[in-house]
């Protein structure tokens, strides 16, 4: 039997351009019901600030990341997210690929963050989009990054005004080119895992009188998040949960979720083949074919790619069964409406048939 939790990743601290420390963090993880976060510091890699929080009866494991760039680059592309590997990597940030072999030596795990991220000519910020796309062996990529969508939604300054007082209105969903991209990849014959993050800063924010936290890490967390299906629950030591928790991102046993509009928890994408059963993530060979089983947790729009193109579509259901007979890269997207717009609410990692 399964067991499902919630993660969320990509977050700073005062450590580096954040600004709460990782004990707000944790307080406003706890609020928010998650299980684990991954704080991901640029380019410093802190010991001794991770473990468990516990607080009354409520408890949340504080893993510590790190998120990698060449500092001497203007722009500062090629950001990378590290997971696992234990010990402090950015001298290796001027070379990306470079980068990701040493994360693998380390035994860590590398995602690409926020690869479509383009400049904001209202506030100055920079395109720090993904650029070295011969890059090789990473683990995956960041599909959905919370802070990356809010800028991209800045075309003027009311907008900044509007959006930090109505954080609920911001996610839409993971860029379509960057989703593209995922798809191409995949096509390719690559594993290549999705993550969502939050990049949470904890911004204070200004403009003229106005003064507003822009996305407190609170709000974050009750947004896009990672579910993991974990093969035993938590036990509550560190090291043990640590690695149940990288073992299934790294397996891609894992979908994002937009807890938002309603909860994400209890969707399931597994499927049988005359091998056995397999969930998102797994590799299986098709034989005389495969049943992939989609279960939602409400009634939403779906729709099941395979290999980056629409091969079923349902509305208004909250399970379907379907049996192919042709290898290939199958995932699942799920859409709801909600503040008056189609949203993006569940993107699952693939199942890989060959």
């Amino acid at each position: 039997m399964l067991t499902e939790i919630t993660v969320n990743l990509h977050m700073h601290t005062r450590y580096s351009d954040g600004h709460g420390a990782h004990t707000d963090i944790a307080r406003a993880a706890l609020a928010a019901g998650l299980d684990a976060v991954i704080v991901t510091d640029h380019n410093i890699w802190i010991s001794g600030l991770g473990g468990y929080f516990r607080e009354g009866a409520g408890r949340v494991l504080v893993l510590i990341g790190e998120e990698i760039h060449d500092a001497a680059r203007d722009p500062q592309k090629n950001h990378l997210l590290v997971f696992g590997a234990q010990t402090e990597l950015a001298a290796h940030a001027a070379d990306p690929q470079n980068l990701i072999d040493q994360v693998r030596k380390a035994g860590g795990l590398s995602y690409l963050a926020h690869p479509f991220d383009q400049a904001n000519r209202t506030f100055g910020e920079p395109d720090i989009t993904w650029d070295a796309w011969d890059a090789r062996r990473f683990t995956g990529i960041e599909l959905w990054n919370g802070l990356s969508e809010f800028k991209s939604l800045l075309k003027t300054r009311l907008h900044a005004v509007f959006y930090a007082f109505n954080p609920g209105r911001v996610p839409h969903g993971p860029p379509p080119a960057l989703l593209s991209k995922w798809d191409e990849l995949l096509a390719s014959g690559r594993r290549v895992v999705a993550i969502g993050g939050s990049d949470a800063h904890r911004l204070p924010g200004r403009l003229g009188p106005l003064r507003r936290t822009i996305f407190p890490y609170r709000v974050h967390f009750k947004s896009i998040n990672n579910h993991l299906l974990l093969p035993e629950p938590l036990t509550g030591i560190e090291e043990t949960d640590e690695d149940l928790i990288y073992a299934a991102l790294a397996a891609g046993h894992s979908f994002i979720g937009n807890d938002q509009p309603e909860k994400t928890h209890g969707f399931r994408f597994t499927g049988q083949t005359e091998t056995g059963n397999f969930l998102m993530g797994d590799e299986v060979t098709l034989g005389a074919g495969a049943t992939l089983q989609i279960r939602l947790p409400h009634r939403a729009a779906c729709n099941l790619l395979k290999d980056g193109s629409l091969y079923r579509s349902w509305t208004d259901r909250t399970a379907m069964v379907v049996n192919v007979s042709e290898p290939g890269v199958y995932r699942v997207e799920c859409y709801l409406p909600y503040k008056g717009k189609r949203r993006g609410w569940i993107f699952s990692n693939p199942v890989y048939i060959r």
